[in-house]
């Protein structure tokens, strides 16, 4: 389906396909660059770095507010290819669902489907927000073909770091907030249920436990307290360049936050301190948000085609 993004003066064409995994089929929709090489042309064509977003769960490939639509379309018109895809068990695909931690198949089958689908690609930026962003990490090292990572509030969420952020985030706020004490004043707040609520989370805080916090729907138990340390080695694994991206609203950012800052994550971050948008909530829902972060991923784009480029020239 032919179309064109009012902000560029590029159209783009869109269609969508189904690819294997598995024995399991599996819904793409792949935007590209309008009169994008055929495939007997691809002998000739200049090198092309593409786009491929890594849906986080619950969700499918529209992503929250049409984000993932907007950003596809928007990356095509500015002749950048992108695909977003349903996993198995997510959307329209078939298969039971699936965590985040077990989408290598699934990603792997995904950039065979691309690079058929896009003939012109020389290399592929894994995009994903939330768990999303976690399974793109996690997958990165493991495929030479991809060559970039941009990680959007990535999950790293754990019983003890939930419970730190909302201690911080919400108890604090709570407290110096007049309107809880107006509320507590009028018998509209429970004391006795506030207190075990606020005593549960110190005990998590704390590393006791005392039960779940929340957790993602498509995430592994929130007490797997090995995710960070997976994450970590993960990034620091992979010899391609990666960015992070963080909501000021939003407290899975804040989760990240915390381990980011810790002694072994410090190492990572030098020369890549995580670009913030302070007023943006979880899924970026306003479109100013929505065009900083598609203006942010044609930036990173561009600086792993011209790596690549340079990596080429010896």
């Amino acid at each position: 389906m032919p179309g064109r993004d009012a902000r560029m003066g590029m159209g783009y064409d869109e269609r969508a396909f189904l690819f294997a995994c598995r024995g399991e089929s599996l819904p793409g929709i792949i935007a590209c660059p309008a009169g994008a090489p055929e495939p007997e042309t691809t002998a000739t064509a200049k090198m092309r770095i593409g786009v491929l977003i890594v849906v986080g769960g619950p969700q499918y490939r529209v992503g929250s507010h049409r984000q993932f639509v907007l950003l596809a379309r928007r990356l095509a018109g500015a002749g950048v290819p992108c695909m977003r895809f349903d996993y198995r068990g997510m959307g329209d695909a078939t298969g039971a669902p699936r965590t985040f931690d077990a989408l290598e198949e699934d990603i792997h089958a995904a950039l065979d489907a691309f690079f058929t689908e896009a003939p012109t690609l020389t290399g592929v930026l894994l995009w994903g927000l939330c768990d999303g962003a976690s399974a793109a990490a996690l997958y990165a090292g493991t495929d030479p073909r991809v060559d970039g990572l941009l990680l959007l509030n990535p999950w790293v969420r754990t019983e003890t770091s939930a419970a730190r952020v909302r201690l911080r985030h919400y108890y604090l706020g709570r407290l110096c907030s007049r309107a809880f004490w107006g509320k507590l004043a009028r018998g509209g707040v429970e004391p006795g249920r506030s207190l075990r609520d606020l005593w549960r989370a110190i005990r998590r805080a704390r590393g006791g436990g005392g039960g779940q916090s929340g957790k993602s729907p498509a995430a592994p138990s929130a007490g797997d307290e090995s995710l960070p340390e997976r994450m970590r080695v993960a990034l620091q694994a992979v010899s391609i360049p990666w960015w992070v991206i963080l909501s000021g609203r939003d407290h899975v950012a804040r989760e990240f936050e915390q381990f980011a800052a810790s002694p072994a994550w410090a190492e990572l971050f030098p020369a890549r301190a995580p670009y913030r948008l302070p007023e943006a909530d979880h899924t970026f829902s306003r479109a100013a948000w929505r065009d900083e972060i598609e203006e942010k991923t044609l930036a990173c784009v561009q600086t792993v085609a011209n790596i690549m480029k340079m990596l080429e020239s010896g």
